[in-house]
C-alpha cells in the first residue's frame, strides 16, 4: 500500500441511500443493534447526526474524503470495480485506481470512531 499517492479516501458504506434508507437503518440501529450490517455507519453516525469525534476529524483532515452508499459506490464503478469488493471498506484512489485501505472485516472489529481515526492515521502516516 502506497500512503503517498493518496489522493482520496473513498468510505463506502454497507447500506443504501436515500431518506427511506436511512429511516429503515435507524430504526433497526435502535431494534435490533446486534444485527446491523453496517458497522461504519454505526460508528460515524449516532441515530441522527454524524458524531461529533469523527466530525472533526473528518472536517480538519488534510487529506480529501468521499463518501458512498453501497448502490451509489456500485453505480459509479461498477464497470471497473464494482464487484470487487464487500461492503463497508474504505478504499485508497490514487493514480486512477482503487487500492485497499480499510477490509470489510477490520471496520466490523473497531469498536468506535476513535479507534477508526487511529486506523487511518497510522497508515496514512502524516497525510491525515
Amino acid at each position: 500500500m502506497k500512503t503517498e499517492n493518496i489522493q482520496k479516501l473513498l468510505f463506502v458504506y454497507n447500506a443504501n441511500s436515500g431518506i427511506r434508507n436511512a429511516l429503515l437503518d435507524s430504526m433497526h440501529k435502535v431494534i435490533s443493534p446486534s444485527t446491523y450490517e453496517c458497522n461504519l455507519c454505526d460508528i460515524t453516525f449516532g441515530l441522527v447526526s454524524e458524531n461529533k469525534t469523527w466530525k472533526k476529524f473528518r472536517e480538519q483532515s488534510s487529506v480529501p474524503m468521499s463518501f458512498l452508499h453501497k448502490d451509489e459506490f456500485t453505480k459509479a464503478y461498477a464497470s471497473k470495480f464494482g464487484h470487487k469488493y464487500t461492503f463497508p471498506i474504505v478504499l485508497m484512489e490514487g493514480n486512477g485506481e482503487l487500492e485497499l485501505f480499510i477490509s470489510t472485516e477490520e471496520l466490523n472489529a473497531l469498536q468506535s470512531s476513535e479507534d477508526l481515526i487511529d486506523v487511518i492515521q497510522k497508515r496514512a502516516k502524516g497525510s491525515v
